[in-house]
This record gives C-alpha cells, sequence and structure tokens, in this order.
C-alpha cells in the first residue's frame, strides 16, 4: 500500500488549534492500526525555534537528536506514537538554506534559481524524507492561509497531490465559526472566504473542521457543504473541550476518520479502540484527589511557554486519579514579597527550566521553602541549578565570597559552564541538546520511579553542576542519584531527611503521555496527595 498525506491548513485566524487537530487525527488512525507520523510546516525565516523568545513563540519543545522544534511536536508525540526528530519541523529559513548551499556547491548547474521549482521542490523532498515505512504523514501548514509565508508550503502541497497521486493525498481545512451573540447566530463566512482564498491558491479542501463553541447543527453543515463543495458528512465540528484530550472523542464521535478512511480508499485493519481516551476523560472529569501546584516561573503570562511542563503535570495526576491545579507564581514576586504569601497553601513546588538572571533569586527562595517546610519539590532544568545553589549557601555555607577562584561572572561557584560553552570566544555559544544516558543509583527517589538503573531524557542547558564542590555537598546531605557516564555529571539530585526533593538537569516533561505517564511527574503528583492529606 503507498503511504498516503493528509494535510492540515488553517483559516481565518491563528491559534485555532492545527497542531491539536493533526495530532488528535493521528490518534484516531492509531487506533485503526495504521502507523503514522507528523510533520509541522513553519513559515518564519527562523532556521529552528532555538532563538525564539517563548512569549512570541511558546516553548521550545526538543527531539531525541537534539533539535529545537515547534511545541506542535509535543501535542505529536503526546497523542500518537511517533517519534519526532529534526526532518520532522521545517522552517523557510531551513529550507531556503538548504536550497543556497545547494546552488553555492553549483548542484543546480547554473539554473536560476527560484521559488517555484527549487523552493518547492525541497519542500517536497522533506515530506518524501519521513515517509518511508508509515501509512500515513500528517502535515501540517503553519499560520493561516492568505499570509505571504506561507504561500511556497502551499504551493508545494498543492503540487504533491500530482506527485503521488490524488488518491493518495487529501486536505483538511480548520477553521472558525463564530457564534454572534447579538445575533443569537453562528456565522459561515469567515469559513466562505477562508476555502475561498484556499481554492484560489489550487486546493480544494477534503474535509473542513469547523472550530466552535457548541456542535453545529445540520443546517449549518450543509450551508458550509454547499458553498465550500464539500460533502456535508466532511463538515466536522471541532468543538471547544475542557480538557484538549476530548478532541480524539469528539472527532470520533463526528465521524472523521471514517470520512479520511473513506476519501484515501483505506481498509481499517480493526476497529477503533478509544477505551484509554475515554478513561483519561474519566479520570479528568470525576477525580478522586485535588492538589495544587505551584509553578514559580518567569514566563508565566504566556503559559504556552511550558506547554510540555503543563501536560506532564495533569498527566501526573491522571496517573494518581487525581485535578492538579496549576498555580502559576512569578518569581521576581518572590523576590519582592518572600515566599509564604505564595507558597503557604501549596500542595507541591516545581521551578522549571528558564535563562538569564532574571527571577532567579526567587527560585531560589522558593526552593528554600520547599527545603525547609518539606513541601515535595521538583526541579527541572535551571530548577535543578537553583535547588544546588540553596543547598551550598543555606546548608553548606558556600558562597562567591568564600569561592571566589572557582566563580564565573554573574554565577554561583557550584554551577559552571558546560565544556563546550567554554571553548565558545563569541557571544555565540552551544548547549547541551536532545537525548543522553543517565545512569541512577538503587534505593533512590529516581530508581523507585523509574524502577531501572539506566534511562535516557532529554536536555537543553548550557551551565551544569560544578562537580569540584560535590563532595562538601555530598557530605551535607546533598544525594546524586543519577548521573551522565561520560564526564560523570550531575542528572539527579535528592535530598535525604525529605518526603520527596528531586531535581533533575534534564527536561523529563518532553517524554511524558497522557496514557504514559513520565514517572517522575507520577510519583511528584503522589507526594503532593500525600503531603495535603498530612496537613
Amino acid at each position: 500500500m503507498p503511504t498516503k498525506y493528509i494535510f492540515v491548513t488553517g483559516g481565518v485566524i491563528s491559534s485555532l488549534g492545527k497542531g491539536l487537530a493533526a495530532a488528535s487525527i493521528g490518534a484516531l488512525l492509531e487506533s485503526r492500526g495504521f502507523k503514522v507520523t507528523l510533520q509541522k510546516f513553519d513559515p518564519y525565516i527562523n532556521v529552528d525555534a532555538g532563538t525564539m523568545n517563548p512569549f512570541q513563540h511558546g516553548e521550545v519543545y526538543v527531539t531525541d537528536d537534539g533539535a529545537e522544534t515547534d511545541l506542535d511536536l509535543g501535542y505529536y508525540e503526546r497523542f500518537t506514537n511517533t517519534r519526532t526528530s529534526k526532518d520532522h519541523n521545517i522552517t523557510t529559513g531551513k529550507i531556503y538554506h538548504s536550497v543556497i548551499m545547494k546552488e553555492r556547491k553549483g548542484y543546480y548547474l547554473g539554473k536560476t534559481v527560484q521559488v517555484i521549482p527549487h523552493i518547492t521542490d525541497e519542500i517536497k523532498e522533506a515530506i518524501l524524507k519521513i515517509s518511508h515505512g508509515v501509512d500515513v504523514v500528517i502535515g501540517e501548514i503553519g499560520g493561516t492561509v492568505g499570509d505571504i509565508e506561507s504561500q511556497p508550503f502551499l504551493e508545494a502541497i498543492r503540487q504533491f497531490k500530482a506527485d503521488v497521486g490524488p488518491e493518495n493525498v487529501i486536505y483538511i481545512h480548520l477553521t472558525l465559526v463564530p457564534y454572534i451573540k447579538a445575533a443569537d447566530e453562528l456565522k459561515t463566512k469567515p469559513t466562505q472566504h477562508s476555502v475561498k482564498a484556499l481554492r484560489e491558491i489550487g486546493i480544494q479542501p477534503d474535509i473542513i473542521l469547523c472550530r466552535t463553541d457548541r456542535f453545529l447543527p445540520d443546517s449549518i453543515k450543509k450551508k458550509i457543504a454547499l458553498y465550500c463543495n464539500v460533502d456535508e458528512k466532511a463538515v466536522i465540528t471541532a468543538k471547544d473541550v475542557e480538557y484538549i484530550y476530548d478532541v480524539p472523542l469528539v472527532f470520533h464521535r463526528e465521524g472523521l476518520e471514517e470520512i479520511i478512511l473513506k476519501l484515501l480508499k483505506l481498509s481499517s485493519p480493526r476497529e477503533p479502540d478509544l477505551s484509554d481516551w475515554e478513561r483519561i476523560i474519566h479520570t479528568l472529569h470525576s477525580p478522586k484527589f485535588e492538589v495544587t501546584i505551584g509553578i514559580v516561573g518567569k514566563y508565566v503570562n504566556l503559559q504556552d511557554s511550558y506547554k510540555s511542563l503543563n501536560e506532564a503535570l495533569i498527566h501526573g495526576g491522571i496517573a494518581n486519579q487525581a485535578r492538579v491545579h496549576l498555580e502559576w507564581i512569578e518569581a521576581e514576586e518572590i523576590e519582592k514579597k518572600g515566599p509564604d504569601l505564595y507558597l503557604s497553601h501549596i500542595d507541591g513546588i516545581l521551578v522549571p527550566g528558564g535563562f538569564g538572571e532574571r527571577g532567579i533569586e526567587g527560585k531560589i527562595k522558593a526552593v528554600q521553602y520547599a527545603r525547609e517546610h518539606k513541601v515535595p519539590y521538583l526541579g527541572l532544568c535551571l530548577g535543578l541549578q537553583c535547588a544546588v545553589i540553596e543547598f551550598a549557601r543555606n546548608v553548606c555555607g558556600l558562597t562567591q565570597a568564600n569561592s571566589s577562584e572557582f566563580a564565573q561572572k554573574d554565577l554561583d561557584p557550584v554551577i559552571d559552564l558546560i565544556p563546550e560553552q567554554k571553548k565558545v570566544t563569541d557571544k555565540g555559544g552551544t548547549m547541551r541538546l536532545g537525548a543522553y544516558p543517565c545512569k541512577i543509583e538503587s534505593d533512590s527517589l529516581a530508581h523507585k520511579a523509574y524502577g531501572k538503573l539506566e534511562i535516557s531524557e532529554r536536555h537543553r542547558h548550557r551551565y551544569e553542576v560544578n562537580n569540584q564542590f560535590l563532595d562538601l555537598l555530598k557530605s551535607k546531605g546533598l544525594v546524586v542519584s543519577g548521573v551522565w557516564p561520560d564526564g560523570n555529571l550531575v542528572e539527579i539530585i535528592e535530598l535525604r531527611d525529605h518526603p520527596w526533593f528531586l531535581a533533575t538537569q534534564f527536561h523529563p516533561e518532553f517524554k511524558s503521555k497522557p496514557r504514559d505517564p513520565h514517572p517522575l511527574f507520577r510519583d511528584f503528583i503522589a507526594a503532593a496527595i500525600k503531603h495535603k492529606t498530612l496537613l
């Protein structure tokens, strides 16, 4: 059977949820027994998301091979079994860079290099590159139809249908059907105009997903089908939901995967099994426990900055039949007003990753509060570094003043630049990116959580614990329960005489899924539940 292709586009406005829709389609097809993979095309000129401000772009999602990608790849991995890589996030910058490098090497034999066919051919090659060994490729085109930036990608997927055969490609268009309260009506005109713009490019959508706050009545579906030239059954309600893990179930009730199978002439290997998603939604709506987790960060005004973290905490709740309430706490506010005001009612404290000096002292105070008041604590990346600094200062009495020979500029001495970073002489730098192995000590919290002594987790950082201070830290009660074997670098720390205190140099949130919660988040939430019941 030839590989089939589904391309998801968006119209009217941004942030309608194309990534979530694509991931949910992947989940539905997997429930039918198909092997899927997903790919994101971003129209910005940045080569990748690594240097983009979290306030503008949301979190940077990291893959095993160290690619810094769009956060939608996190949806793909959480909802499906696909494992993404650098080849699953394609940007305008990456495409043009590749074409220009080829031109410089004489690849085009003196031809005039143009958007069509050279840029569009490069995009199509990127699609084919991830197509081997899968039944269905789902490609999401970033941006909104009508944006000048996304036109080369739309032209490429238009051509792609002719390249691989019309029976192997369908287009799904996500659009908005707003409810106008004053008129007491659902309005289809934005959808009509959006589809019109898509058809002017040469793409006729096969399925229209209608983002709306209610299920569409048949009369509205019929109207959209008529004006947009699609089958009435191919007009699907993409209804707002309380929990994103309900989206596959909503799409299934609307018959989405049946339409997809019909259009692609696919024979399903089995009947759909959505019991895992039903169990998840039941747990979220009817939990046995409730806990509040305080997240002390510096990007709290845009929660997309911590998208994978948010979801991993919810997954930890699912594993414990608990509803997890997230309380976002600005680290700088703790610096100004102290931790008691913000943390006294919290069941668990989490300090996530981040870059730069802003808010560091507030995070350190939050760690101190967790240590002294025996509140469950989970630190991630910078959260580990803040925990080490707090312990060195307040337990070991170690400061820059008495250890200046080890201190880097603007850093506490116990935290140091990674070796690769020290080699950089200009303002640029390197980071430890992607999956690295970690050896875990037996009889530790980490060992209890993972149930094994060797793991692999994803990293994104440029500072690490300075090993010159490890003997002192350990002598005062710091437990190094996980290390990177090559270089004996600190990966996981814990505290003795504390109910649950653990921090990691890596980012475990990137591997957590609703159907397979990450063990550290599972145990962190379990500890928070226990802490709450003991109060």
